[in-house]
């Protein structure tokens, strides 16, 4: 029974191969833990971050070598596989797609960043993508899912989702609808704390549900579950622990029979409800099929193990999820590539083949994306220094540590030092620095993301950006990231000053965005040194 258990567990791992490349310890297991997990426990699955396409292929085989039986090899690729994994094609947050004014345009962007997503996944040896976010993100203080939803509508979301999903299709990968019953009307991150959805059952019928009913009719694969209250099904229990919401609502209402996979267990918002253990077993009496990262999987299993042998949990009700997961490894196995109608593709699975990644019509998906949902104002084109060192590139940016879109080399930096501008490099909380300068161009990158605790900057950071939009020491702004702050912030500036708002944040996005910001003959000037 032991063994069967391990199937319905998903495991946290570094994306790299060795163990001083682990980044977050307290999460990712070292190599002879995974093995023993692997090999002994007979763990059904594992979720990946870090590493290049290049590495977390060989890592893939390495980690399927291990496994007892073949495994679901996971990543959170809501953004395509570069978001996470360096080679691969980083497309523009979702909700850049529900931007684009024309909805054909925006339906074909997102199957094309289905499919693209799907081939990358596989030629890297992913075959669960743990995608597409279909909350409705009609809070702007939404701090967790922001600009990861498709859009503020059901309507936008449930056209762009199942297009993606149906993208997805082209492959044999598993796709995930999240995070059940809907996380987009919260101001308050899941990973830090428990949120409450107060609305009323009819509410949710109209608003959060249908983006999930299309997901299922579209035949995605699995569903995630929320860290949420959700008070009209249950006062007290959050989402993932809920027999009304999992079961009675997703299993019976709304007739799924596919994988019900919980949010990470780590996260505080399930985490602080019960003791580690406790929580997986009111997860699997809840309807869940995968726990995914349970903060100790040994334990895990023993405590499920145990819940079998007292009655707690029923065997058939055990034997309901590994039947799901066995299904859905099917779909996935190396019979169910040579079944598939994509067989010459799919395929590449079996074999690293860099010809896979970034292909040219991957690039201009990306670009039309950022084109078609890019805004801009004032007086454009923007006039650059005359001399040398006259302006200042100011650019704003959590985690300056730890972000993959800033570096000398990308357009945000190179493009405004080959015009002249001498850089200066913040975070949001010494912004205040900035008003000792007389002239600059201000470049803001911000966005939604979990575990940051807020979808917005703090009161003290704002009041700084207000005094220096209001006065004359900006000459140009461009925001990278979230619309909200763009509504915010346009008010505040002058009508004047040009400015370039872009959904992406990556270096194509930065690209296009000072290609909107500057005339024809300087970026000529530009183009001549290679910068873009």
């Amino acid at each position: 029974m032991k063994n069967e258990i391990g199937q319905m567990l998903v495991v946290r791992a570094s994306g790299h191969l060795f163990d001083q490349q682990i980044r977050y310890p307290v999460w990712e297991a070292t190599q002879q833990q995974l093995q023993y997990w692997l090999a002994d426990l007979n763990i059904g699955g594992v979720i990946l971050l870090g590493g290049s396409v290049v590495e977390l292929a060989a890592r893939s085989r390495q980690l399927q070598n291990w496994a007892k039986t073949p495994l679901l090899i996971a990543a959170d690729i809501e953004e395509g596989v570069g978001q996470r994994f360096p080679g691969g094609t980083w497309f523009p947050p979702p909700m850049a797609l529900s931007a684009i004014g024309d909805r054909k345009t925006a339906q074909q962007c997102a199957a094309e960043m289905g499919k693209t997503t799907a081939r990358e996944a596989l030629a890297a040896g992913i075959n669960w993508l743990l995608a597409p976010v279909v909350d409705v993100n009609n809070n702007p203080d939404n701090p967790v899912i922001n600009v990861r939803a498709f859009g503020d509508t059901p309507e936008a979301v449930t056209e762009l989702a199942t297009a993606f999903i149906t993208g997805c299709q082209h492959y044999p990968v598993l796709t995930t609808a999240k995070h059940f019953p809907g996380h987009g009307d919260t101001a308050t991150d899941s990973h830090l704390e428990l949120p409450a959805i107060a609305h009323s059952e009819k509410r949710l019928h109209e608003v959060e549900l249908p983006p999930f009913i299309g997901a299922i009719a579209a035949g995605v694969d699995s569903v995630m579950t929320a860290h949420l209250r959700v008070l009209a099904w249950d006062k007290e229990t959050p989402a993932t622990l809920s027999y009304p919401i999992l079961t009675e609502q997703l299993r019976q209402k709304m007739g799924f029979e596919g994988l019900i996979v919980t949010d990470a267990l780590v996260m505080a918002g399930v985490a602080n409800y019960a003791d580690a253990e406790e929580i997986c077993l009111q997860a699997i009496e809840a309807g869940a099929d995968i726990l995914l990262m349970p903060a100790n999987p040994e334990k895990a299993i023993a405590a499920i193990e145990n819940a079998v042998k007292t009655g707690r949990i029923s065997r058939d009700r055990l034997r309901a999820s590994l039947h799901r997961i066995r299904t859905a490894k099917e779909k996935i196995s190396a019979n169910a590539l040579a079944r598939s109608p994509q067989k010459q593709d799919a395929a590449i699975a079996l074999s690293f083949d860099p010809s896979q990644f970034a292909q040219i019509r991957d690039g201009a998906t990306v670009e039309t994306i950022l084109r078609e949902s890019m805004q801009q104002g004032g007086n454009l084109p923007l006039q650059p220094p005359q001399t040398p060192h006259q302006g200042i590139n100011a650019i704003v940016a959590s985690n300056l540590l730890n972000n993959d879109f800033l570096g000398f080399h990308t357009p945000a930096i190179a493009i405004p030092q080959q015009l002249g501008y001498e850089l200066q490099l913040l975070a949001p909380e010494s912004l205040q620095q900035l008003l000792s300068f007389s002239s600059m161009t201000l470049q803001l990158f911000a966005r939604g993301n979990p575990f940051r605790g807020s979808a917005s900057f703090t009161p003290e950071t704002k009041s700084v950006l207000e005094n220096l939009l209001r006065s004359d020491r900006v000459t140009a702004l461009v925001l990278y990231g979230s619309p909200y702050i763009v509504e915010w912030l346009l008010p505040n500036l002058n009508s004047h000053i040009p400015w370039v708002f872009s959904y992406g944040q990556m270096p194509t996005a930065q690209r296009l965005a000072w290609e909107f910001l500057l005339s024809q003959k300087t970026l000529s000037s530009v183009r001549q040194n290679a910068f873009i």
